[in-house]
């Protein structure tokens, strides 16, 4: 759980991209599904990219100074009315351009040829051939599988394009401008179904644009440093912890900046996992050394909780709660003037929070509710420019466990929503139990890499048993695991059996009150991960 306020801050967080940049990528976004991804796998060539609006100026471009740009996929058809587009001139800027389906769709259309609906549509795993050897093709096969995902695809030939590759359907499903550095790809080399699309986005990253891939955590941790120091001065840095990755990896990052000046704040609400306040404690007091308040607010949050069965009163009720604990102990920490928060790059994205941003705002950004304004903070985002796998990465340069930085996504209420029903010390105790079992043995099965989410749910049934020779009315585990990459869509872990079995003998064995253990195999859609 980290902390965020509803108020801007006075002073924003610089923008990453600065003018001394000298290896960025933009992707222009139209509105596809796997735009942020696009911005991912350039990433992974060690080459900063950020996603943009599609409809960003010519000027902003120049001062950005982009060394490529990736015009990706969207939903609609350039032939359209009211379809988005791009200013002609971007084609003639110098800057090696790569239009991906949608994005191919307009480079065609802007040199004169013709976009239509396809005689067959194409959608899935298609065999692709190379008609024409290029520097974008550099170490792929004669034959390669990609995914296609598009109904319009480019008709007619057209002097201004050469051919590099086709498929039985599509004769232009690779693209070149025969004097300007402009490609197109019908396919989406971004998705883990083309098999050589990391290869192809590295070729035009590196043969293409002339990238060499000098973009390293280690290199954007020492800037952050630099920046916080200088905003920063003399003045106290808040940051709640709430014992995730996230939150962990701000206050590394933030104590390596200035040391004795962070105060961390975190609040025991009693439902977390086992041993998880200990873990904190251990953590930022005895290995960081840093100012940490722990205040344990458990008895006030079951108090307030006490007979709520709704879900949603139950986070609401959580969430307050936690703000009022928070601000009491912010205001006892002397000369604080920054909160900083886990803002993490889709966070940005989503929330059109980025002035260069996709202009869709997708969801408003809270990652707990909202501090009142009354605290006055600025805010401190250190990885506002960042994914998630890069988050962790960074985790690890700056000393943090493996064991933290790869811990399975927690939910902001924690065990409220997985403790179906009334929420008791007692049927708290319960879940917290058979939930750290359930880890325990996904760890030594050597599995809990291999499993985005797991965890324990209590539900608020009891089924009958039998222990020894009298009978029991006792309450249900379920156990949830998932593999997912995006958290988007998920589906359910066939979990071996006899893991399954071991998990089940020592949850009905050790723990108490409970009689029965069932598993989830329902995916999302149309389920979710998370039962509440």
């Amino acid at each position: 759980m980290t902390v965020t306020t509803a108020v801007s801050p006075k002073t924003p967080d610089p923008v990453f991209v600065d003018p001394k940049q000298e290896e960025l990528i933009l992707v222009l976004d139209f509105g596809g599904q796997t735009a942020q991804l696009i911005a991912r796998r350039v990433r992974d060539q060690n080459v900063f990219c950020q996603l943009v609006r599609h409809d960003l100026t010519l000027e902003r471009i120049r001062e950005l100074n982009p060394r490529g740009l990736i015009l990706s996929g969207g939903p609609a058809s350039v032939y359209d009315k009211g379809a988005p587009q791009v200013d002609p001139a971007l084609f003639q800027l110098g800057i090696p351009v790569l239009g991906i389906c949608y994005g191919m769709h307009l480079a065609w259309q802007a040199f004169g040829g013709v976009v239509k609906p396809g005689a067959k549509r194409e959608f899935g795993r298609t065999s692709c051939h190379v008609v024409k050897d290029d520097p974008l093709l550099k170490g792929l096969p004669s034959t390669t599988t990609v995914w296609m995902s598009h109904g319009d695809q480019a008709d007619s030939a057209t002097k201004s394009f050469v051919p590099l590759m086709d498929t039985p359907t599509c004769p232009f499903a690779a693209v070149k401008h025969a004097t300007l550095p402009i490609y197109g790809l019908q396919f989406h080399p971004e998705v883990t179904h083309t098999a050589d699309g990391t290869q192809l986005l590295s070729n035009f990253v590196k043969q293409v644009c002339g990238c060499h891939g000098t973009w390293k955590i280690s290199s954007l941790i020492e800037r952050e440093v630099t920046t916080i120091r200088d905003r920063v001065g003399k003045s106290r840095v808040i940051c709640g912890l709430s014992g995730g990755v996230d939150s962990s990896v701000v206050a590394a990052i933030l104590y390596k900046s200035i040391g004795s000046q962070l105060s961390c704040i975190f609040v025991d609400n009693g439902l977390l996992r086992k041993g998880e306040a200990e873990k904190v404690r251990d953590r930022f007091q005895n290995h960081f050394k840093t100012d940490l308040h722990v205040v344990d607010a458990s008895e006030r949050f079951l108090s307030e909780l006490d007979g709520v069965t709704d879900p949603q009163h139950k986070r609401k009720i959580i969430g307050r709660v936690f703000i009022e604990v928070f601000r009491k102990e912010a205001e006892s920490i002397q000369d604080a003037h920054f909160l900083a928060q886990g803002t993490l790059y889709p966070d940005v994205i989503e929330s059109g929070a980025n002035a260069d941003g996709p202009a869709a705002t997708i969801k408003a950004h809270h990652n707990v509710g909202g501090l009142p304004e009354e605290l006055g903070f600025e805010l401190i985002e250190p990885l506002r420019d960042l994914f998630k796998d890069e988050v962790r990465r960074m985790g690890l340069e700056l000393g943090l466990t493996e064991e933290l930085v790869w811990r399975h996504p927690f939910p902001g209420p924690g065990l409220g929503v997985r403790c179906l029903g009334t929420l008791t010390a007692e049927r708290l105790t319960k879940l917290r139990e058979a939930d750290a079992i359930v880890l325990e043995e996904l760890r030594t099965a050597g599995l809990y890499r291999k499993i985005q989410q797991a965890f324990a749910v209590l539900l608020p049934v009891q089924s009958v048993g039998v222990m020894g020779d009298g009978r029991t009315y006792e309450e249900v585990i379920a156990v949830r695991a998932v593999q997912t990459d995006d958290f988007m869509t998920a589906d359910w872990y066939p979990m071996p059996h006899e893991v399954l079995g071991r998990i089940s003998t020592r949850i009905i064995n050790e723990v108490r009150g409970v009689n029965r253990v069932v598993y989830d195999i329902s995916s999302k859609p149309p389920s979710t991960i998370e039962w509440e």
